[in-house]
């Protein structure tokens, strides 16, 4: 195997350390076994005014076992992908599962529910750009940023990232993956104003496929936009106002329900959703649907981290919470079957409506526009909501003044039943694929 920082190790590597994995464990007695290896290599470059900040080259290797007997699991971590460290990984392991208490619920995912000639997702796209290209192109980011207005004083930098990895997976039901995978991008943070009136905000843009992002200058010019546009943020009187949450940070909102479903909240009763399967939570026009085969997409598998095949499933369906989000271990624990969520969700897609943002604004007439989050104010076993946050208020349906320094509160079921409407303006650059979402009164808290 390679010792080449910008090389991978080679896929029959990785499988040929899956197998002597699983042998060991076998020759120690376990019952059954599993195993996940993977090697990354890639390139970080970030720039300050023009000047080299950080250049990085990333090489990582890693090695996971778990190993059963009957219900007691052992379980041991490695960063070299050498024989000598599978063995002792497994011998950890099973050293470990001799101490373990009995847990009915611990196992595999079941032989039944394995992936089967896996679809080709098309997620795998090297970049072969060198550090020299990467820094050029951070620049010309920065650049572009620091040209689009006289008032941007300052950046905060900007970056070009690359990376690439190869994951393999295999248990002793006779399952054995290698994919291949890449991750691709470009920010910057542009800084408006001086003295005492400054601001700072961001852009990026990730893809698989580097032809898929964004233009360097692109990005470096919305950073600038989107920091000016805060220029003389002020706060707000306390009212209660429909919240306009811009698409990027809407996608958080719909990942504290992805959070209150998970198998692992719901069996130790630490979500506000317990027992609510089959409840209506959101406006009966909602619909949210996991979609993992996307090409391309950023939340595409075409199995989960148990090996379990993945499929479009809805999770929202006419506004009706239609299932959890479940490994094989928490659906054991709740007497369901796992919904091939090990290792989290994948694409879930929340339908859009003809909606663009201008049109979402003028819908609200008069009420906040929220384009950051500040603060860790969720309590997923309460449903409880406030967090600190800035963007715009809008009168008659127009952005009439940047906001900052207010609180937003309410309740997360609230909010949920409370959604009058999601953009069509989709931001597709992670695991949920949402628009702006409009809500139809939250309290906002400033002076």
């Amino acid at each position: 195997m390679s010792e080449d920082r910008n090389e991978l190790p080679a896929a029959a590597t990785l499988e040929q350390r899956i197998e002597q994995a699983l042998d060991e464990a076998r020759r120690h007695g376990a019952e059954a076994a599993e195993a996940a290896c993977s090697g990354d290599v890639g390139l970080s470059v970030n720039v300050r005014k023009g000047a080299i900040d950080t250049l990085e080259h990333h090489r990582n290797r890693d090695l996971a076992v778990s190993v059963y007997f009957g219900g007691r699991k052992g379980s041991a971590n490695s960063g070299d992908l050498s024989a000598e460290a599978v063995r002792e990984a497994v011998q950890a392991a099973c050293d470990i599962a001799r101490y373990t208490s009995e847990d009915p619920a611990n196992g595999l995912a079941p032989a039944e529910r394995m992936a089967v000639d896996p679809p080709d997702l098309d997620l795998d796209h090297p970049w072969g750009i060198t550090p020299e290209e990467a820094v050029e192109r951070a620049r010309a980011c920065e650049e572009a940023a620091l040209e689009a207005d006289r008032r941007i004083e300052n950046t905060e930098g900007a970056g070009v990232s690359v990376h690439r990895g190869l994951h393999a997976y295999g248990n002793s039901h006779g399952f054995l993956s290698v994919l291949p995978e890449t991750r691709h991008g470009v920010h910057c943070v542009a800084v408006a104003g001086h003295g005492e009136d400054m601001q700072r905000d961001y852009w990026y843009t990730v893809a698989r496929d580097p032809n898929g992002l964004e233009g360097a200058s692109a990005v470096g010019r919305r950073a600038a936009e989107r920091a000016t546009a805060r220029l003389g943020a002020d706060s707000v009187s306390t009212e209660r106002v429909p919240v306009l949450f811009e698409a990027a940070v809407a996608r958080g909102l719909i990942g504290h329900l992805v959070g209150a479903v998970k198998g692992s909240a719901l069996y130790r009763r630490a979500s506000f959703l317990v027992d609510r399967l089959g409840e209506q939570l959101f406006p009966a026009w909602m619909q949210m649907v996991e979609r993992p085969h996307i090409p391309r997409a950023l939340g595409s598998a075409a199995f989960d981290a148990e090996g379990v095949a993945t499929a479009d499933s809805p999770l929202i369906a006419d506004g009706v919470l239609r299932r959890y989000v479940l490994d094989s271990y928490s659906a054991r624990r709740m007497g369901l079957e796992t919904t091939a969520n090990a290792g989290g969700i994948h694409n879930l897609e929340v339908q859009s409506g003809p909606d663009d943002f201008d049109s979402l604004v003028r819908r609200m007439g008069r009420g906040l526009i929220v384009t950051e989050l500040m603060g860790q104010g969720v309590n997923l076993v309460t449903g409880d909501y406030s967090r600190g946050a800035a963007g715009f208020w809008v009168e008659n349906g127009q952005v009439d003044r940047p906001v900052q320094e207010v609180t937003i509160a309410g309740h997360l079921g609230d909010l949920f039943a409370g959604i009058q409407a999601v953009g069509a303006d989709v931001d597709r650059r992670g695991n949920v694929l949402t628009g702006s979402i409009l809500i139809d009164e939250m309290t906002v808290a400033g002076k």
